[in-house]
């Protein structure tokens, strides 16, 4: 039946139809192509993961990426003194790990230059500039059909295949709140995935929204280029120092919870915190009642490792404001009643999955916030040959994790395949 079904399309072997071969008029669609092995939706760290794990497995794949390069979140949406905030032993991918000569936190362009020797290594050659519209489960031929639009040619493709790998991750799209008289503001606003750098804003009074990581480490740079920082606390937040006892304090954490059980690992990082870094509250940082490792277990908050910004605060040359009430045209009122003049507000409030936007009629994903609907560690798998990739919540480490899985999942069914086709034995995709 699926056989009919492809000859009705006049369809195409992917090696039949290479993607530089593609000339079509504008809003032409392509016929559709066949995919022998799975498809994987998004070429960052996680969908280089799956497909170097499945190379090494024997199973061809095809990654789909809407950029024109490796990794875009990490090339084009982050800003240039980003490091690894883990040490790279957690950081690596499956196969092949980091050179033993760069240093325990990596700097942005030494990660970017392993991902791309680690594309070289097992050859994988993402379709890019693929933007995915749609993918939906075709119950009929029992296959997945996942279209595709490259906005500069204005071309459409359907891609099918046995299997769907989302790999777009937890960070695949800006989440920007709603924030009342954003639209009124006559100073810069921008989302952190567009800074790059405090020195634009050398001598300007600066309002840094989210204090998480990111948000921390963009006050600290725009510190140390002479820019007058606030940052606004909303929440609790967990600031742990970077090393604790001459080690990685989450290299220490892990080793920790092999002995004991989580609420006595996170009473001794909140103890040892507290040591060393003093109580965060009388800067208006206040921890909370649950601790940093239950806490990022239960709902995803990962707690800040500092890297200096803490004593940024404690001189006052980073100001702690309360959360935002609104703004006017130079000026912040914040729900405390106060109210300040600012240059520019720089929104370091995250990003957030895409899923629920092109994955179709799927009972995996949630409908609320484009995350697997099952926990750690059950969430890589769903029906119908659907698999899900770099949303655990645990970074780079969670990602290693699913890819190997997912690709020995595959592995069998894709053993069955070719064994009934190197028989000529009719298999259930005749």
């Amino acid at each position: 039946m699926f056989m009919d079904y492809l000859k009705e399309l006049e369809f195409k072997s992917v090696h039949d139809y290479p993607h530089h071969q593609i000339m079509m008029d504008k809003m032409v669609s392509n016929p559709p192509i066949w995919v022998p092995g799975p498809v994987i939706v998004g070429a960052g760290p996680s969908g280089l993961a799956a497909a170097a794990c499945l190379k090494h497995k024997g199973v061809p794949s095809l990654i789909l990426e809407r950029a024109d390069c490796l990794a875009s979140m990490w090339q084009l949406r982050t800003y240039d003194r980003l490091r690894l905030h883990l040490p790279k032993q957690f950081c690596e991918l499956p196969l092949m790990p980091f050179p033993k000569n760069l240093p325990s936190y990596p700097t942005k362009e030494q990660f970017l230059a392993y991902l791309n020797t680690y594309a070289d290594r097992f050859d994988i050659k993402p379709a890019f500039g693929k933007t995915v519209v749609s993918a939906e489960f075709d119950r009929v031929c029992g296959f997945w059909r996942v279209k595709t639009q490259e906005m500069k040619k204005e071309v459409t493709t359907e891609y099918v295949c046995q299997w769907l790998i989302v790999a777009t991750g937890e960070n695949a799209d800006e989440a920007v709140p709603k924030i009342e008289g954003i639209g009124e503001f006559d100073g810069t606003v921008l989302h952190t995935s567009s800074y790059k750098s405090g020195s634009m804003f050398c001598g300007k009074s600066v309002l840094v929204v989210g204090c998480g990581n990111s948000g921390m480490e963009v006050c600290l740079d725009l510190c140390n280029h002479n820019a007058r920082p606030s940052l606004v606390v909303r929440d609790t937040v967990h600031i742990l120092p970077q090393q604790m006892l001459g080690k990685s304090t989450f290299g220490l954490s892990m080793w920790l919870l092999k002995w004991l059980p989580i609420r006595f690992v996170d009473q001794f990082l909140v103890l040892m915190s507290d040591l060393m870094l003093g109580d965060t509250a009388q800067l208006g940082l206040h921890r909370p009642k649950i601790g940093p490792i239950e806490l990022k277990n239960l709902y995803g908050k990962t707690p800040v490792l500092d890297v200096g910004t803490l004593a940024k605060i404690k001189s006052g040359k980073i100001k702690v404001c309360r959360g935002i009430k609104r703004l006017a045209r130079n000026a912040v009122e914040f729900v405390d009643g106060k109210v300040e003049s600012f240059d520019a507000i720089i929104l370091a409030t995250g990003y957030k999955s895409n899923v629920p936007s092109w994955l179709k009629d799927n009972e995996m994903f949630s409908e609320k916030d484009g995350l697997p609907r099952k926990p750690f560690p059950n969430g890589w798998k769903g029906s119908n040959g659907l698999y899900a990739i770099g949303f655990t919540k645990r970074g780079l480490l969670g990602a290693s994790i699913d890819a190997k899985r997912i690709a020995e999942d595959i592995e069998h069914s894709w053993k069955a395949v070719e064994a009934a086709r190197v028989l000529d034995i009719p298999s259930p995709l005749a």
